[in-house]
């Protein structure tokens, strides 16, 4: 399991891209923002074409605030 948590947070620098049909830089960009995660989507710096995503999941204590309402003081 710890050999696991190695590669959490791994990000892409270089994938391969199709199109230019060699190991391209990437930049990743945000898509989405979830209650539970963040999207992010790898693209080819040369041509644009979309080569992979990520997802990243929001932490456990994140999520436990973000469900539970917050509720107003009386005057």
């Amino acid at each position: 399991m710890h050999r696991r948590a190695q590669f959490e947070n791994l990000r892409a620098s270089e994938l391969y891209c199709p199109t230019c049909r060699k190991l391209q830089p990437v930049r990743e960009r945000l898509l989405l923002v979830l209650p539970h995660a963040e999207l992010y989507d790898y693209r080819c710096t040369t041509c644009g074409l979309s080569l992979g995503s990520r997802e990243v999941k929001a932490p456990a204590q994140a999520l436990v605030s973000a469900s539970s309402p917050t509720r107003r003081q009386p005057r």
